[in-house]
């Protein structure tokens, strides 16, 4: 059986896998080939497929996926080698459920052993430092919407490792700093999500949530926004504000989200958080006008987040509302927020307060 080996640099690939022909026939695929054809390898006759792809780079990504479709079956391994150990390229490999990820000295060795069947563990663990929390958010949440836009399926694993960063990141930080962080990032739509899943994890922590349900609150914020991948971008990047008709289709984004993620192994309650957190308890929300008790726990955790996540970021047609008077604007939609889970998001409100927005501007 094969050993196949999908590259963006072949000479680099075939020096390497000279070290490797004790172990089988391998098989080198150029994944920027054009002219190559995935369905001329049959998948019966792959052992192990190994990546040498530098995943920072879509291009190779799109390569890799395009073989992955046909010659990965259920039980064949996959290795990743990491020419750049970036959280973007971490965040790859656990986009395509990577069963090895190698990388750093005697590459070849550890390679060899991994396909000799020796196991060996390199998880993607996010260190819990504010620097790889927001790099390593930034790479995952950027990965969802790439794959969002190009109509792939979202592996749950991409979610749960972008929010693995951010909730450790909280537990070594505070909100505070994770916002004037965040706030620096140009892209509106990676602000937001990671502005509002940021105030979550601090939240989560702030009820003294379990470990789990801390990493679910997390995870429902950072995936609430990713319909909007299918917005289009002079929608979703309009410097000014929205028309009637294209606010229209911003409005779409929930249902949209909801689509793209059904049937692809999240659970009903991180549906619901996709699809409902524009909804509001007397009914006046969007799309579905759910009112009260129709409307579950976590996404009204989701939506206080969001809503004050709004009124406090930057955008180029209006200032950053102090959080002070943010959290005093959110005290006031009285009848449409749950109004203890309110209460409880105060000391998040105050921590935010602290925040030097002016770096902002």
């Amino acid at each position: 059986m094969h050993i196949l080996f999908l590259t963006d640099t072949p000479a680099r690939t075939e020096r390497l896998t000279r070290s490797l022909n004790h172990l089988g026939t391998c098989l080198i695929i150029d994944v920027l080939d054009p002219d190559g054809c995935p369905s001329e390898i049959d998948p019966t006759d792959v052992r192990a497929v190994v990546t040498d792809v530098a995943l920072a780079r879509s291009e190779g990504i799109a390569g890799v996926r395009r073989y992955l479709d046909v010659v990965r079956v259920a039980k064949t391994p996959l290795l990743c080698l990491l020419q750049d150990a970036s959280p973007r390229a971490r965040a790859q490999t656990v986009a395509l459920r990577a069963t090895q990820v190698l990388s750093g000295n005697h590459l070849v060795e550890r390679l060899a052993l991994a396909l000799n069947g020796t196991p060996l563990t390199e998880t993607v663990r996010p260190a819990p430092t504010l620097k790889t929390g927001v790099a390593g958010a930034q790479a995952c949440l950027t990965a969802m919407l790439d794959l969002g836009r190009a109509g792939e399926a979202l592996e749950p694993a991409v979610v749960s490792a972008g929010a693995a960063y951010i909730e450790n990141a909280l537990r070594a930080t505070d909100v505070r700093t994770w916002l004037e962080v965040v706030w620096q990032f140009d892209d509106a739509t990676h602000q937001h999500c990671l502005l509002v899943a940021g105030l979550a994890a601090g939240f989560a922590q702030t009820l003294g949530l379990a470990r789990s349900d801390c990493e679910r609150l997390t995870q429902a914020a950072l995936l609430h926004d990713v319909g909007k991948s299918q917005i289009p971008l002079a929608i979703l990047n309009k410097p000014g504000r929205l028309d009637e008709a294209e606010r229209q289709v911003m409005q779409t984004h929930p249902l949209v989200g909801y689509q793209m993620l059904r049937g692809h192994g999240y659970a009903d309650e991180m549906l619901a958080v996709v699809r409902s957190h524009h909804e509001f308890l007397d009914g006046s929300g969007y799309p579905d006008k759910l009112e009260g008790r129709a409307i579950p726990d976590l996404v009204r955790l989701v939506t206080i987040c969001d809503i004050y996540g709004a009124l406090i970021e930057r955008r180029p047609y209006k200032a950053p509302v102090e959080p002070a008077r943010a959290y005093t604007i959110l005290a006031g939609m009285e009848g449409k927020v749950d109004r203890e889970l309110l209460r409880a998001f105060k000391p998040i409100a105050v921590s935010a307060g602290t925040a030097d927005l002016r770096t902002s501007a």
